[in-house]
């Protein structure tokens, strides 16, 4: 019997953080670079969500001297928002209903591991993995390939549920499902990439795929 296994992104697919975080990175970015109006710079923040923030400036500003300072204040920023959040009930109802139903569910996130393990610790919500950022593991091919291994799992038996334009990408290159959930981005906008992608606008829409 096939397995299935729900690999989810944590920030604006599990909890509602992106406009927090666009927020802060958006003033951080207009403060270094005021050229750019905050309006703009939070319209970067969110078409390159999905990476790392110090990749996001790197890819916004190659090189620039002032990225790691960038980084270094909107990491520490992020965090009273970030805990401010909690898990819907809709979340935890989709969870624990994929796990009772047999199905792995995991977490997949861009965030520090530690902050990630802070969180979901203190929700007391079950995964069968949870996968954060650390130096030279991240989320795409290498939080892919983890999970792969350890539940021997196929990619066709892996399925990413992301709510960025970046997440499909990683999903596709990857050759792993990818299921969008809206909101930071419109159905549309993740149709646009690939008119076959499956989206969602609330975790709960999962049980009925």
């Amino acid at each position: 019997m096939s397995k299935r296994a729900f690999l989810f992104d944590f920030d604006g697919t599990l909890v509602d953080t992106m406009d927090g975080f666009a927020d802060i990175a958006g003033r951080v970015i207009h403060e270094f670079h005021p050229e750019m109006s905050f309006k703009d710079a939070r319209a970067n923040y969110m078409k390159t969500s999905g990476a790392p923030f110090f990749q996001q400036c790197e890819i916004l500003f190659p090189g620039h001297p002032a990225n790691t300072e960038k980084v270094k204040i909107f990491e520490e920023e992020k965090q009273d928002g970030f805990f401010k959040q909690r898990f819907s009930d809709d979340v935890k109802y989709a969870i624990n209903a994929l796990r009772e139903r047999g199905d792995i569910a995991g977490v997949s996130s861009n965030n520090y591991q530690e902050l990630i393990d802070k969180f979901v610790k203190r929700e007391g919500l079950i995964f069968d993995v949870v996968l954060g950022f650390n130096n030279g593991f991240q989320k795409g091919k290498d939080h892919f390939e983890f999970v792969m291994k350890k539940f021997s799992l196929s990619n066709k038996e892996l399925t990413f549920v992301g709510d960025s334009l970046k997440d499909a990408e990683k999903a596709f290159a990857n050759k792993i499902n990818f299921i969008g959930k809206c909101g930071t981005f419109k159905k549309e906008d993740f149709l646009s990439m690939n008119e076959n992608i499956k989206t969602i606008n609330n975790i709960r829409e999962l049980l009925n795929l």
